[in-house]
């Protein structure tokens, strides 16, 4: 997410078309964080209360430490640090992005993690980072802007790999802070605070077409990543355990 300022609100078009049949979905906006949520029932005040702690967690430590939020390269161990901003600071730190790259990935699993104590399915989106948990197989759409492969391909989702995190990044889509010119780089891990930061991480060092072979070479030995999506323009690179199939 974006390194330098807790983003903007902008419509998400894009939830008009999701489809979660046997869920609940409900939308929940506090300052800048804007979650589309769907779970075996309304979970609207629960996700409140969750938003208010994890934003709780981010806000206080920028109250002491200003240079948090536009820090654009890793950040210094700071055990005194609350447990969320921690996890922040330890995915990023061998990354070399700032904290904040991994904002919207950290708060979707919080928030998600919290409300798995309540439902047994729930699905998170945070501006396109995605943490869920579902009883069937899911698919997530890969919206890449002006590519013509925007919207053409999703990722199967097996249950056996839930809960999931699936993180996306872009260079010409909209308000995250990217170096590069990708599309999408579409990360799948256990882990959504590491997948939002690694997709910056990598989106950073695409500049043309020519580097989706190197990028998916170096995204093959970040551990926890299981596999992941790049897309420059009409080409992509794919690598690890996925599964795409045509929309």
């Amino acid at each position: 997410m974006d390194n330098r300022t807790m983003p903007l609100y902008r419509e998400r078009t894009y939830r008009k078309r999701v489809n979660t049949r046997d869920l609940v979905s409900f939308h929940v906006v506090i300052k800048e964080t804007d979650l589309w949520v769907s779970a075996d029932l309304d979970l609207t005040k629960e996700t409140r209360d969750l938003i208010f702690d994890c934003r709780h967690q981010i806000e206080t430590y920028i109250n002491f430490h200003p240079d948090f939020l536009s820090a654009l390269l890793p950040w210094q161990e700071d055990p005194c640090a609350p447990p969320l901003v921690r996890e922040m600071i330890k995915v990023t730190r061998d990354l070399g992005v700032g904290p904040m790259a991994s904002v919207a990935g950290a708060i979707a699993q919080y928030v998600a993690g919290g409300l798995l104590n309540i439902t047994r399915q729930v699905i998170v989106e945070n501006g396109g980072d995605i943490y869920l948990k579902a009883d069937r197989p899911m698919t997530v759409s890969i919206f890449a802007g002006r590519s013509p492969l925007s919207e053409k391909l999703g990722l199967s989702i097996p249950v056996r790999h839930m809960p999931l995190a699936v993180c996306t990044s872009s260079g010409t889509v909209g308000h995250s802070l990217s170096m590069g010119v990708a599309d999408a780089v579409c990360l799948i891990s256990p882990s959504a605070t590491l997948a939002d930061a690694c997709a910056t991480a990598l989106g950073n060092g695409i500049n043309g077409k020519g580097d989706l072979e190197k990028v998916a070479a170096l995204a093959r030995q970040v551990k926890g990543i299981l596999g992941g999506v790049v897309i420059v323009d009409d080409r992509m690179a794919t690598w690890g355990d996925i599964e795409l199939i045509e929309l």
